[in-house]
């Protein structure tokens, strides 16, 4: 069983700040840093920190070297990406001290995907393999289409949430994983269910979800309020962990990572849950994205 990854590679520009710039606003930043990130890039990390196989696609432009051989570094197979005559994607993330942060996205590279790249790809992968997907590339409709027809299994993290994500077929989808805020989109604007507590009634979210999807698989972060996994057969509840909290950047795509590469080691729902929690809590202890993810012996 193999992963593969058709996902973002950023570079992210980390400035620490006192607190985010207001509208006609010019703020001093205490620092900065340059560092590898992107959704997709944390994201495959993440899975192969968590002991799986990972193959990662995409696109890099000017400068996105770094971002290949990193990947390589941890591992990670880089035959599927393609070096296209674009800017690198990159995100300007703004710091507080308390940990919060806001991120600015531009695509560039990873908005260059090609149907024959995808084709291309998609031929090494077979009935049972896993596909990652976030929604910070381009052609994510397609790759979910094909992959689908492939007997792939679909895992997609539907962040930036915005109107591509009409285009998709949920129904080809596995497992999708949502925050707080995306539920309530998803609730609001798929679903045409407003004024829902998604906090207080967990439960019915999913109803919702399954109503319209039925196999669709889901599993809900709902920050200091913890974590909800749903399938056809079973729920599971996992509290959030404490945590010393100084950048919350790569939160999600850590909880992402190890969450599936869990699943994929045949781990429980239940299990899978705990450690995709503890690895996140990790995460948020350290700065920057793609640096802060942990490695499997400080989680299993």
């Amino acid at each position: 069983m193999k992963a593969l990854n058709f996902g973002s590679l950023n570079l992210d520009y980390i400035y620490r700040i006192d607190h985010f710039v207001a509208a006609g606003e010019t703020l001093r930043a205490k620092s900065v840093r340059i560092v590898s990130g992107g959704k997709g890039l944390n994201q495959s990390l993440a899975l192969s920190r968590a002991g799986v196989e990972v193959f990662h696609a995409g696109c890099v432009g000017e400068g996105g070297q770094v971002l290949t051989d990193i990947l390589k570094h941890n591992g990670i197979n880089t035959d599927f990406i393609t070096k296209v005559d674009e800017v690198q994607g990159n995100a300007i993330i703004q710091v507080t001290d308390q940990g919060e942060n806001c991120i600015l996205i531009n695509g560039g590279s990873n908005r260059c995907i090609t149907d024959e790249q995808i084709d291309r790809t998609l031929l090494n992968f077979e009935n049972g393999d896993y596909l990652m997907l976030q929604n910070e590339v381009n052609n994510i409709d397609q790759i979910i289409n094909k992959a689908s027809m492939r007997g792939m299994r679909i895992f997609l993290n539907p962040s930036p949430f915005d109107e591509n994500l009409h285009e998709i077929d949920w129904s080809r989808l596995t497992w999708i994983i949502v925050n707080e805020v995306e539920a309530s989109i998803l609730m609001r604007d798929f679903l045409y269910q407003e004024d829902f507590d998604i906090v207080q009634d967990p439960q019915s979210f999913f109803d919702a979800v399954h109503e319209k999807w039925q196999d669709l698989n889901v599993v809900l972060t709902l920050g200091p309020n913890g974590a909800w996994a749903f399938t056809n057969r079973e729920s599971v509840f996992q509290p959030a962990l404490k945590a010393k909290v100084v950048d919350s950047t790569a939160a999600g795509d850590v909880f992402s990572g190890f969450f599936l590469g869990s699943l994929m080691k045949g781990e429980t729902l239940e299990q899978s849950m705990k450690y995709a929690a503890k690895a996140a809590s990790i995460c948020v202890s350290r700065s920057g994205a793609a640096p802060s993810i942990p490695f499997a012996s400080e989680v299993f």
